[in-house]
């Protein structure tokens, strides 16, 4: 319930039977304009629906094999609350991820038609230099930032 007031998720349930999460989760992911179906388990029944669920989070610490094989996610310390971190921490990475393509992209585009142009003279060659090495240094720094985010977990 609190992960899926943090998340600001509709829809829930607990405390299912094997068979009827199996068929809980058939009837979300045959729903019409269904949104990404997550599921967390930590037993060997929930092995199925681990793997039929587009995101499978495995409780790890205490956790069957078959559960923690068959998830895409394991939280090793069988803590729920991580699953808003970890998909807070997704997003954040995601986000980097478009500015460093955007960057990278735009700088390198930006150079290439200035080169084309002939609106670089001399200096075509360090800013063309600079166009690849020193903006991967950028895309690098900026990457980096997710690592302060990781840590936090």
């Amino acid at each position: 319930r609190a992960v899926a007031q943090d998340l600001d998720i509709n829809a829930w349930h607990a405390e299912l039977l094997p068979t009827d999460k199996v068929t809980q989760i058939e009837h979300l992911l045959a729903a019409p304009h269904r949104g990404t179906v997550a599921f967390a388990g930590d037993g060997i029944n929930d092995a199925p629906v681990l793997s039929r669920a587009d995101v499978g989070i495995a409780m790890g610490a205490l956790g069957s094999d078959a559960a923690i094989e068959a998830a895409d996610v394991v939280l090793m310390d069988d803590d729920p609350q991580k699953i808003t971190s970890a998909i807070k921490m997704a997003r954040r990475t995601l986000r980097i991820v478009r500015q460093n393509i955007v960057l990278t992209l735009g700088v390198k585009a930006g150079v290439l038609l200035c080169s084309a142009l002939g609106l670089l003279g001399t200096w075509q060659m360090p800013i063309a230099i600079f166009a690849d090495v020193g903006v991967l240094i950028l895309a690098i720094l900026n990457a980096m930032r997710a690592l302060r985010s990781s840590n936090r977990i």
